[in-house]
């Protein structure tokens, strides 16, 4: 099996989970958010290269000694990691079991690839946007259906000191007033961890968050 990626980046301090992490970041993304974060995950010329997940153990093992001296790990980004749900668990039954892994996602995608990955992922940073169905179409021109389906199951299935929600503020989306309604739907869920901040729009429409 080999998945397409746009880049491997280490030495992450406390950026991605816990103690210091290897960022892995997949090509391919359901979303077509208006500022993207990551736009080199949806376009082809920009794949760094294929990979398999033994060939990507080989080359982030060189941290090994980092990862199991400050409790860090693997964190598994894009795009939408999601969408490599059985690269990531084959990845895993050939990594350090002592390694902490994490993954950054969107949640839309259906519901097999979340359960695939449950048993071995550490950690969840979730990146829902807005809980405004509106909202979230005007911005990512998508419906976010599958989201919250998939935010009712996961808050069962894992426990909260595993689960980052991650809310941004998107200028020309959203506002404060919006994302406390946000919190408060996510609350009723069983959420309680929350990664608040602000989305900054240059004049040329790069994104960066405001941490």
């Amino acid at each position: 099996m080999v998945a397409k990626i746009i880049g491997i980046e280490r030495h992450r301090i406390t950026t991605d989970g816990n103690g210091i992490t290897t960022l892995v970041a997949f090509h391919g993304c359901p979303l077509r958010c208006k500022y993207c974060l990551n736009p080199q995950c949806l376009d082809e010329k920009l794949i760094c290269r294929s990979i398999t997940p033994q060939e990507l153990l080989e080359e982030v093992r060189v941290d090994n000694l980092y990862f199991l001296a400050t409790g860090g790990g693997v964190t598994f980004g894009g795009g939408e990691p999601l969408l490599q749900s059985k690269f990531i668990r084959d990845f895993c039954t050939v990594a350090p079991p002592e390694w902490n892994i994490s993954i950054e996602t969107s949640l839309n995608v259906n519901h097999r690839h979340i359960e695939e990955i449950k048993p071995i992922i550490n950690h969840y940073f979730i990146d829902v946007k807005d809980l405004n169905p509106e909202v979230y179409k005007n911005y990512t021109s998508s419906d976010n259906l599958k989201v919250i389906n998939n935010l009712r199951w996961l808050t069962t299935q894992v426990p909260q000191e595993r689960i980052t929600i991650r809310l941004p503020i998107i200028p020309g989306y959203n506002d404060e007033e919006k994302r406390q309604i946000s919190i408060e739907q996510l609350k009723k869920m069983g959420y309680v961890n929350f990664d608040l901040f602000n989305y900054i729009i240059s004049k040329d429409k790069n994104p960066q968050k405001d941490e």
